[in-house]
């Protein structure tokens, strides 16, 4: 009996110990920043590679030094880093958020979009990401609230009021996040595109870690979702887009991918349903992860522009 009691309890602690070293290991593959991630010049190179038709644009901007950065202090105490384009002449500015370890200047090609609106730009290096400080990648959770500090600067620094949020893969999640908190004094209006946004980190996660491991949620996830609050301050469970949509009262458009895997393309049918009031949804046809844009880009363009000229 004494035998049988001791590879139990030998058999507990083996599972314990791979446990904690397991979920160390989930928290650090999915949540450590990019090694490369201060690499201005490769993000550039990237991004002129994929998107070879906003080179003359880029061109225009930097001759007349217009494409500027900037650092901020964000109430947390961490200095983030931004990119913007002012156009003295507009109310209105679009802040445009990147995807996982990613960084501003890898969404240039969307801030085009807006900046040919005649919209001010803002494309802030989220937490963790390009240039600014942060030890753990946020998942758009934590990060929604520095978007919101980004957005009370922006108005002060554009004269504008009136606010598109546009955001990519993490970017969107970020976006939705935002979407459900009071917007900041000065901004006086705002609409809101999630482009391939998970519903939460919980489900994202879960996802991921059945498709590329073959492993059920207990005990890791539960386990890395613990660390991730000791460490950071927040769960894969409260990091949920879908609520925050619930409490949006600004038009949105959501977009994408019907062939998306690494998002899967079902969250956005419960994220849509989940909004209400104004709303649309594009779903684009054989479209991969994040890449709506370079499959379809004039429709992309032309249905933004649309949304945002609707009243």
């Amino acid at each position: 009996m004494r035998r049988i009691l001791l590879v139990i309890v030998l058999l507990l602690a083996l599972l314990v110990v791979a446990t904690i070293g397991g979920s160390y290991y989930m928290l650090d593959y999915s949540l450590a920043p990019a090694a490369d991630r201060a690499d201005t010049a490769s993000c550039f190179r990237r991004l002129v590679e994929r998107h070879p038709e906003i080179q003359p644009w880029l061109d225009s901007l930097n001759s007349q030094g217009a494409l500027r950065d900037t650092f901020v202090d964000m109430p947390t105490g961490e200095r983030h880093h931004g990119y913007y384009v002012r156009c003295d002449s507009s109310r209105q500015m679009a802040i445009i958020l990147h995807g996982w370890r990613n960084c501003g200047i890898d969404i240039l090609h969307i801030g085009r979009i807006y900046e040919q609106m005649g919209y001010s730009i803002l494309l802030p290096d989220l937490h963790a990401h390009g240039l600014s400080e942060g030890e753990l990648i946020g998942m758009g959770w934590n990060d929604r609230l520095d978007v919101l500090h980004w957005m009370t600067l922006a108005s002060r620094l554009f004269g504008a009021d009136d606010v598109v949020v546009h955001g990519i893969s993490m970017g969107a999640a970020t976006t939705m996040c935002v979407a459900g908190e009071q917007l900041p004094q000065g901004v006086r209006s705002a609409r809101f595109v999630e482009d391939c946004g998970y519903t939460s980190v919980w489900d994202e996660f879960h996802y991921e870690l059945a498709e590329e491991f073959g492993l059920p949620d207990f005990p890791l996830m539960y386990a890395t979702s613990l660390l991730c609050w000791l460490k950071d301050g927040w769960t894969f469970g409260e990091a949920a887009p879908i609520d925050k949509v619930r409490q949006c009262r600004w038009p949105m458009l959501f977009i994408h991918g019907d062939n998306d895997t690494f998002v899967p393309s079902w969250m956005v049918h419960p994220l849509y349903e989940a909004k209400p009031g104004q709303k649309s949804l594009w779903v684009t046809k054989g479209t991969i992860h994040a890449k709506s844009y370079t499959d379809y880009t004039q429709d992309y363009i032309a249905r933004v522009r649309q949304f945002c000229s609707q009243p």
